[in-house]
């Protein structure tokens, strides 16, 4: 059997998902990510965390007030909208160009 070796990060995730889902048992998470559950029972038990000295890291953006991001997801909508029209009508194009 080969040993895996899951850096601090992951253990740490491992267990807050664990934590966080009240209905979920050490089993069923670790069938999830594919760890062995005695593993993550071992570091749930070692009170496994995030490397110490390290930030999070910060998001990209700061958090937009909704009607700001419903705004820029309307934008986008109508832009893959546009997208997807110009695509069908290159289609029609060229499927009629083939017709012998």
């Amino acid at each position: 059997m080969v040993m895996k070796h899951h850096p601090p990060e992951f253990k740490a995730d491992a267990v807050a998902l664990y934590e966080s889902r009240p209905e979920a048992t050490i089993r069923s998470v670790a069938a999830d990510l594919g760890v062995n559950p005695e593993t993550l029972r071992r570091v749930r038990a070692a009170g496994a965390s995030r490397p110490r000295g390290r930030r999070a890291e910060a998001p990209a953006e700061p958090p937009m007030p909704l009607e700001a991001e419903n705004a820029a997801l309307r934008k986008k909508v109508r832009e893959l909208e546009e997208e997807r029209e110009i695509l069908r009508k290159a289609a029609k194009y060229f499927a009629g160009e083939t017709r012998w």
